[in-house]
């Protein structure tokens, strides 16, 4: 039986009534599965003894005492009962609040086993928190020093809610232990169990538990990480066959992933570079040849692994229409994420894509999280498509009705090859001939849900089969590849690391509160230079619900407005942006941006994607404290997108906290976004860093993604064999 099936309720267990039952649900454990899937959340090593001296290294003291003395201090209520002890090596006390009871059970004379936590206090060394029980001794009481510590074991040390002490918990996990362990199956095969030199799993469960030392303790808990990272890339895996019919190409690097590791030789660039132009479509050509500069090598790596992916699409799509006798699995779609860098050139590589999906004769969708990064992508590329006879559109929620009919129509007969908007792209009125490609841009910012409503839209079924659009996911937040492996794990990932020719790292600077002009003088210079500048803030204005200390302290975009229009740089253009702002409006100021009609802009956060301006050399994020990690990076992206050195400053209080000196100390040490997003899940962990920290999507029980990397790749190549084996 596996662990999971062990449904008894913990009432069954001996010594666990109706009021114990209560305490443990509310640790949501109900069942035994629950209790032994709940493991230790650390461990008392008392198999050695540890003197009272060396009470700075060790967590706890363990050793053997004698009581010297008992002292009350306090009155009424408040006494309290203080006992003097000494093991030899040191003089302590143990301060006994509450525990009036230990002037009988622990006399004067007396010899004790004691373990707790100490510290040196008013000048003495004492512990509040311990443990101590007396035991029985005949000999000569000078020779307490060699008494060997009773009861000597690992204790482990769950977590508790109130009324649940450690005692009733062990006990319990004792009981379960004792009538179920045996019986617990293995949940992964034999073989991996002794190639990779595992525990069984009743074993793990037991010693995970119950260990006799430390170092068994570490190999149950590496058997249940090593499990439960193999079971979740199992079911990935298996989900990747299941809709796309084939496994995710990654996997099988070298092999079936040639274009992943860059070339040593300019003899290997070349080779590439010839391999890709031989890939193109012709609408692919025309795109490529209007091109004023060249595309990095991770860009031309990217676009091969997508051409083979709509090829292939396309062929079996086609074989399903018109003769599904030859399938003999679902027809393979497209499904890849495509992460780099902020301004490495994604976009780029998805209207490439797209120009070979139009080249088959379907329609493409780009849907894009906010209006403003909608509009950027459309206005791009119309520029750059176009002229290759493509026709594109642009469709939001805020398109006027007149011409909104206009273009749902043309969608519809095909008139239309790529739309590029927001939502609107996958809602109810909104309908396509021929969706073969669907684009999503800054993924993480759309639910399951929504991306599959787009998806339905050019879904194709027949008889027992269904072919999917092609999905291109793009995420300008590097993803840390454990959450990679995890959260996109059934799918292809391509990476471009690479930025265009001609960047320069940003230089970021830290600058506390009370040096703010410093900052405003730097930025001036590159303002005198032609330059632009932005400067973002945490919120529009002051909250008039907020705290007096919060009213005083946190400055908002409008008050700084008007503070750098007026008194900073009275003889510069300056503008104001926030999410508040009149979409058209808003439009009409970025635009004047753009075009160097507005010199400082200053803003919020709407301005994190979609606004690519590289005259732009300085931005100034003030509270820098109060943003995520990633969001960061993503506003120092708005500057270094041309050939200028450009500059990133970030003002804090005073007050920060130890996390946001960590967050800023990742930026001022590198620009690489990839670095920043493995930073970042060290920080937050995976379920903040994705934003499912309350989906139960990232509920790993023993396994941690910052911690657990390599385990999880060995798992994960584990589970894709045994799949391969089963599925050939």
């Amino acid at each position: 039986m596996i662990l999971s099936e062990l449904g008894a309720a913990v009432e069954t267990l001996s010594g666990v009534g109706p009021a114990a039952a209560k305490k443990f649900a509310s640790l949501n454990i109900f069942t035994v599965a629950d209790l032994l899937s709940v493991f230790p959340r650390d461990y008392e090593d008392r198999t050695k003894r540890i003197p009272l001296r060396d009470y700075v290294n060790f967590p706890k003291v363990h050793t053997i005492c004698k009581v010297t003395a008992h002292q009350w201090f306090g009155y009424g209520k408040m006494k309290t009962l203080k006992i003097a002890i000494t093991d030899g090596s040191a003089n302590a006390w143990l301060v006994a609040f509450n525990r009036d009871f230990l002037e009988k059970s622990l006399p004067e004379g007396s010899i004790i086993a004691v373990t707790g936590k100490f510290e040196t206090k008013y000048n003495e060394l004492q512990s509040s928190s311990f443990e101590a029980s007396r035991i029985s001794f005949d000999g000569n009481l000078a020779d307490f020093e060699n008494i060997p510590v009773p009861d000597s074991a690992v204790i482990p040390i769950y977590p508790l809610t109130e009324g649940l002490t450690q005692k009733v918990y062990r006990k319990t996990v004792a009981q379960a232990l004792k009538q179920y362990a045996k019986n617990i199956s293995n949940e992964i095969p034999d073989k991996i169990i002794k190639e990779r030199n595992l525990l069984n799993k009743s074993e793990a469960i037991l010693f995970v538990h119950q260990p006799q030392t430390l170092n068994q303790a570490q190999e149950a808990r590496k058997t249940l990480i090593y499990e439960e990272l193999y079971l979740f890339e199992y079911k990935m895996l298996e989900r990747a066959l299941m809709h796309r019919g084939t496994l995710p190409l990654q996997d099988f690097v070298p092999e079936a992933y040639p274009y992943f590791s860059t070339p040593d030789s300019e003899t290997g660039l070349e080779q590439i570079r010839n391999e890709f132009q031989k890939s193109l479509s012709p609408r692919q050509k025309q795109i490529f040849s209007s091109l004023n500069f060249e595309l990095t090598l991770d860009q031309m790596n990217s676009i091969l692994e997508m051409n083979r992916d709509i090829d292939k699409s396309q062929t079996e799509c086609n074989t399903m229409l018109n003769a599904p006798q030859k399938l003999s699995k679902p027809p393979f779609s497209m499904q890849r994420l495509l992460q780099g860098d902020v301004g490495s050139g994604k976009t780029l590589v998805s209207f490439f894509v797209c120009a070979r999906t139009i080249d088959y004769g379907g329609q493409c969708a780009i849907l894009a999280p906010t209006e403003l990064l909608a509009r950027q992508h459309a206005e791009n590329a119309a520029k750059l498509l176009e002229p290759a006879g493509i026709k594109t559109a642009f469709l939001t929620g805020n398109l006027k009705a007149s011409g909104r009919q206009s273009l749902l129509n043309a969608l519809r007969d095909g008139n239309i090859d790529i739309v590029i908007g927001t939502h609107a792209l996958f809602s109810r009125n909104t309908q396509y001939k021929n969706l073969q490609l669907a684009v999503i841009d800054e993924q993480h910012r759309f639910g399951v849900t929504q991306r599959e409503s787009i998806i339905s839209k050019g879904r194709i079924s027949f008889k027992h089969m269904a072919h999917s659009p092609d999905l291109l996911m793009m995420s300008a937040t590097p993803i840390p590849q454990t959450l990679a492996l995890t959260a996109f794990g059934d799918l292809d990932i391509s990476v471009i690391k690479t930025m265009p020719k001609g960047r320069l790292p940003v230089k970021t600077y830290l600058t506390v509160f009370g040096n703010e002009r410093n900052v405003y003088e730097a930025i001036r210079k590159e303002l005198n230079a032609g330059h632009q500048a932005y400067f973002v803030y945490p919120r529009i204005a002051e909250n008039p619900q907020a705290e007096q200390t919060e009213k005083t302290s946190l400055k908002s975009a409008e008050e700084m407005f008007d503070f750098l229009s007026k008194e900073v740089y009275p003889n510069f253009k300056c503008a104001l942006i926030h999410g508040k702002t009149d979409d058209e409006q808003q439009a009409e100021i970025l635009k004047k941006f753009s075009s160097g009609n507005i010199q400082v802009l200053v803003a919020t956060t709407v301005v994190e994607v979609g606004v690519d301006v590289p005259n732009a050399t300085c931005i100034a994020i003030e509270h820098a404290e109060r943003f995520g990690l990633a969001e960061l990076h993503q506003l120092r992206g708005r500057v270094g997108r041309g050939k200028f050195q450009s500059y990133c400053f970030l003002t804090y209080s005073k007050n920060i906290t130890e996390t946001g000196i960590s967050r800023l100390k990742a930026l001022h040490q590198s620009n690489d976004g990839f670095f920043i997003a493995e930073e970042d899940l060290k920080l937050r962990g995976p379920g903040e860093v994705f934003g499912t920290a309350q989906s139960g999507y990232f509920a790993l029980n023993i396994a941690d993604l910052s911690r657990d990397k390599e385990i999880l790749k060995t798992a994960r190549y584990n589970a894709l064999c045994q799949l391969k084996q089963r599925n050939p």
